[in-house]
């Protein structure tokens, strides 16, 4: 870095990618800003200046200080350890040190105290909320929500008669011909850990899901106009069970809320939907394999005049966009319903659902809250004269 540039960043103040000191004598404070960056898609610290912009170079004596310092605090201080790089910016008389803290490739970073660090604007915070360290867990994909073991389960759960004729398909063995006991075979899949089922396998094959994970389920609402209404409604659903259970209820409630098309068919016909079927199918899919299981809330599917919305739960997974799905791009949330649901749902698992519904109606956005923490897909609605929710009259909500 050239001293010009220094002083232009020291003269715009600290921000989420600069951290100003004058000095730095404490390991583990140094550390604390290398893991707020290292988890925060890194930064630099400029040792040498003062929050309000002002130049306070280093002699020679403190800088063969901080070298030793800022190598203890990124080996020693930091877990596991990150390298950093420093660069010694004269200025006036002395240096002022810029260490530069890469975006950290095995997250979440923490001090030899076990605190987690992030940055919050120009400052960093310690992460203590149960939930967030769990996220930043799963962010590095080191645990999943699917895998998470459900209290209070067993193998009695297990619908037997479904998870034989899955495993009939998936192996093209009965379940008895192969030697291992049910447990082995649960435990396995990952379906079991211990003694208890995981959220996969209980999602997947358990007899009553929604006894133990009553929140994990599907809550559709038809309203008139094009807004939620407090008090009316014109369908409404909660729908619970298998995930298979919850997808084929899910489109039912769907396909029985729009527009059915005559097109070119006889008038014994009962016509085409007015958004292609295959559509509903892949989208629904989605929500329900790749919604975050650790966020304690349904799916939401809410069907207006104008268009229809599939809200799931938890943001796109990492650093996936908009743009990377609508190109086909994909980051596996749930392993193991991804890798067991292409034998229970229409579900390819090669991340070209996206592509393959906006093929057969283009008419759909997506939008990633990340600040709401859930995903959003809206599919618009040609204008029809005689929509269900136009000619229905709407019922008083509970």
């Amino acid at each position: 870095m050239e001293t010009a540039e220094l002083l232009e960043i020291a003269g715009r103040g600290e921000d989420s990618k600069h951290q100003f000191k004058v000095e730095a004598t404490n390991a583990i404070s140094l550390a604390q800003e290398i893991v707020a960056f290292a988890n925060s898609g890194g930064g630099r610290i400029f040792v040498g200046v003062a929050d309000d912009g002002s130049i306070h170079e280093l002699d020679a004596v403190q800088l063969g200080t901080l070298n030793q310092l800022i190598a203890n605090a990124s080996t020693n201080s930091v877990r596991p350890s990150i390298n950093v790089t420093s660069d010694n910016v004269a200025v006036g008389s002395g240096v002022v040190v810029v260490v530069t803290v890469p975006d950290g490739l095995a997250k979440p970073y923490q001090d030899n105290t076990g605190s987690f660090w992030v940055k919050n604007g120009s400052e960093k915070r310690k992460v203590t909320a149960r939930e967030e360290i769990r996220r930043m867990f799963q962010n590095a994909q080191l645990v999943h929500g699917d895998d998470v073991r459900v209290s209070g389960t067993s193998i009695a759960d297990v619908d037997l008669e479904v998870f034989r004729e899955f495993f009939k398909l998936r192996f093209e063995q009965d379940l008895d011909e192969q030697g291992n006991s049910l447990g082995q075979v649960l435990t396995n899949m990952r379906l079991l850990s211990g003694d208890s089922l995981t959220v996969a396998g209980l999602i997947l094959f358990g007899k009553a899901p929604n006894q133990f994970l009553p929140v994990f389920h599907v809550k559709a609402v038809c309203y008139p106009g094009s807004d939620i209404h407090a008090s009316k409604y014109i369908d409404s659903a909660d729908l619970h069970g298998r995930i298979q259970q919850q997808f084929e209820d899910a489109l039912g409630f769907l396909l029985r809320n729009i527009h059915w098309e005559q097109g070119n068919q006889g008038v014994n016909s009962t016509g085409l939907p007015e958004i292609p079927r295959i559509v509903f199918e892949e989208l629904v899919a989605n929500a329900l394999i790749h919604r975050d299981y650790f966020v304690s809330a349904p799916i939401r599917i809410f069907v207006f005049d104008d268009r229809i919305e599939i809200i799931s739960p938890g943001h796109l997974p990492n650093n996936l966009t908009v743009a990377n799905i609508r190109n086909g791009n994909s980051n596996i949330r749930n392993p193991i319903l991804t890798s067991y649901a292409t034998k229970v749902l229409p579900y390819r698992g090669l991340g070209n659902g996206i592509l393959r519904a906006l093929k057969e109606y283009p008419d759909i956005d997506f939008i990633d809250d990340r600040d709401g923490n859930l995903f959003r897909v809206v599919i618009k609605r040609r204008a029809q004269t005689d929509s269900p929710a136009l000619n229905r009259v709407g019922f008083e909500l509970e």
